[in-house]
């Protein structure tokens, strides 16, 4: 069957943290919303994949609740207004995460379909891809869980492996013989000689319907607390927002073990359509351009008999010399130095510094709002210098501080002020000073960013010293200074 006589619902799962990659990717700004291979975030490479309304539908997107506006925007970004994004108040597997997005398409369409992936996955030939889930789509219309599984060109450690068996009633896609964990290096060239091995890329194309059937058969508990968050979410702004008492309820399992190992139904589709999962540095650096020495080099970089290295500068300067196999990545807070052959372990690092408090385990020195977002520059005895960028048409809320005066500077753009019952429009090179205790908003009424620096000053400068007295997009999470 053609896959254009069928519209297929794309289910986009956004809840990764991505702290193989840190410090690039962490909790508040994590990978899929980077643009690491490419001129846009790996979140808009996946949505740019199925954007073709001939075939797919308006996607799906389950997310984290902390990055909903950002989302949005990237969205925005690329013309696609129409997708249903639905937030996720804590992280619970992919299992819960698509049984959610299955319920939906099932009120919708009961005998749809939907392609399940990962946000965060690179797909170098997307017409490739394109071509094996239409081979896909007759095993699915009859009630088959078709996997994509990924030819191999090496014989990596860090992915899961299918085992495939026969060809099926339907051309090109195969029977699963098994599924098989993470190999050593020892098994991973056997498995890679033989030839009967795939990749896993954890995409599926699914029947709602008998999906959800199956996770009621073999994951009742998730199917149970997925159905009663739905049924009792609200909506927010253009989100629905899951309830939170019924969802962490759900077992946090991944699809894979909850269902796909379980259920007899599956089949595989291989596919050469140049996937990664970029769960490391080193899978970044195999897709990234590489001089003569084996070298990607990306931002400021200088390197003198370097080879085989990943170098990266982000706000800082990497200086490399005589080294080999490393990876060196810098962020204006951070600066990582590992082997690449312990490149995933970085997590470690990254565990042992949220358990000594430390922020940068977690947070970004741009910290983004649905607004656009501030960087904090500078911070001494009783004051604080930053930067803030305003998108074009955005303001942040109406508020007023206990304990501190701000002083805005514009840089460039234009704003407008609310101070108490004055308005008051800004351009570049004029200033403002907000008193203590007086009620402001800040606006960007123009077409470009408006960009500016705010001195802050006064006995506490804490992040929770606000009252919000009004606020566009409706905010429910603790509150925050500059939010």
């Amino acid at each position: 069957m053609n896959a254009k006589s069928i519209r297929i619902t794309p289910v986009i799962l956004s809840g990764g943290t991505g702290t193989r990659l840190w410090p690039l990717s962490r909790e508040a700004f994590p990978k899929q919303l980077l643009p690491l291979a490419g001129e846009h975030s790996l979140l808009q490479e996946t949505a740019l994949r199925v954007a073709d309304r001939s075939i797919f539908a308006a996607p799906i997107l389950i997310a984290n609740a902390e990055h909903r506006f950002v989302i949005a925007e990237q969205l925005r970004e690329l013309g696609i207004n129409d997708a249903t994004i639905v937030l996720e108040p804590v992280g619970r597997n992919t299992t819960a995460a698509a049984a959610v997005a299955a319920l939906i398409e099932s009120r919708r369409d009961p005998d749809g379909l939907i392609l399940l992936m990962a946000a965060d996955h690179v797909v170098q030939d997307k017409a490739a891809l394109l071509d094996s889930i239409c081979r896909g789509v007759d095993a699915a219309l009859a009630g088959k869980f078709v996997l994509f599984g990924v030819k191999p060109y090496e014989p990596a450690t860090g992915y899961g492996y299918i085992q495939r068996g026969m060809e099926t009633e339907y051309p090109e896609v195969y029977a699963v013989r098994r599924f098989v964990e993470k190999p050593d290096s020892a098994t991973a060239e056997n498995y890679f000689a033989s030839g009967e091995y795939l990749w896993n890329s954890a995409i599926f194309l699914l029947p709602v319907s008998t999906f959800i059937s199956e996770v009621e058969r073999h994951a009742p508990e998730i199917l149970a607390a997925s159905r009663a968050a739905l049924d009792e979410a609200g909506q927010d702004l253009d989100f629905i927002r899951l309830n939170e008492a019924a969802f962490v309820k759900s077992p946090s399992v991944a699809v894979d073990y909850a269902v796909m190992e379980k259920t007899d139904l599956t089949v595989v589709v291989p596919t050469d359509c140049g996937w990664t999962d970029v769960g490391s540095w080193s899978a970044l650096a195999a897709i990234g351009q590489q001089d003569d020495d084996g070298n990607v080099m990306i931002g400021e970089v200088t390197a003198l008999d370097v080879r085989n290295s990943y170098l990266r500068g982000e706000g800082q300067l990497v200086a490399a010399l005589g080294v080999d196999d490393l990876v060196v990545v810098a962020t204006p807070d951070v600066v990582l130095v590992t082997h690449k052959s312990r490149d995933q372990e970085v997590k470690k690092i990254v565990e042992q510094l949220r358990n000594e408090g430390h922020v940068a385990a977690t947070q970004t020195v741009q910290v983004h709002r649905p607004w656009g977002y501030y960087q904090s520059i500078h911070k001494g005895d009783r004051f604080q210098v930053k930067r803030i960028t305003v998108n074009p048409g955005a303001k942040l809320s109406l508020q007023k501080h206990f304990h501190r005066a701000e002083h805005w500077v514009v840089v460039n753009g234009t704003a407008m002020v609310t101070r108490d019952s004055e308005q008051i429009l800004l351009r570049e090179n004029e200033s403002i000073f907000l008193p203590l205790g007086c009620v402001h908003r800040l606006e960007n009424p123009g077409k470009v960013p408006l960009n500016l620096i705010e001195v802050q000053s006064g006995p506490y400068l804490g992040e929770d010293d606000i009252v919000r007295i009004e606020d566009i997009y409706a905010r429910v999470e603790t509150v925050q200074s500059m939010s």
